[in-house]
């Protein structure tokens, strides 16, 4: 699926279709460039998911931790990793469990270490400064 973004009002919407798409357990990758988005999509995500405080990019701390009534929501950014070890090293595993949602921007940092993704969400900016969002689904649950 794809979808054209030209304004923060497009990007809520988007993450209110999205959050009427997924249940928990939940795993979705973010992929595109520097500022195109990937933050401000999770942001609006976890919002429409009932989070009231404030939501906060992940950069330095790698992971931020949302709980919600029965669900835990995770929101990860491996923008400063080295390589996937580091994704063992600080038992990032241990967050997908059944009662979690996992958002993960920068994925490939990760290497072959993050072991289950329902879809994974890429964000492209255009020439016009939209956003074309791609959505993939790779598991059954994700279609």
């Amino acid at each position: 699926m794809q979808y054209q973004l030209t304004t923060l009002e497009d990007t809520a919407n988007l993450a209110q279709s999205i959050v009427r798409c997924i249940t928990y357990p939940f795993v979705i990758t973010f992929s595109g460039q520097l500022g195109a988005g990937k933050t401000a999509l999770i942001r609006f995500i976890l919002q429409a998911l009932g989070v009231i405080s404030t939501v906060k990019s992940p950069t330095y701390t790698l992971v931020e931790s949302y709980p919600l009534g029965q669900i835990n929501l995770h929101h990860f950014d491996l923008y400063r990793f080295a390589d996937e070890s580091e994704w063992l090293d600080l038992g990032f595993d241990e967050y997908f469990t059944k009662d979690a949602m996992c958002f993960i921007e920068w994925p490939s940092k990760a290497g072959r270490a993050i072991k289950h993704i329902d879809w994974h969400i890429e964000i492209n900016i255009t020439p016009q400064q939209d956003r074309i969002v791609s959505i993939t689904a790779f598991t059954p649950k994700g279609q």
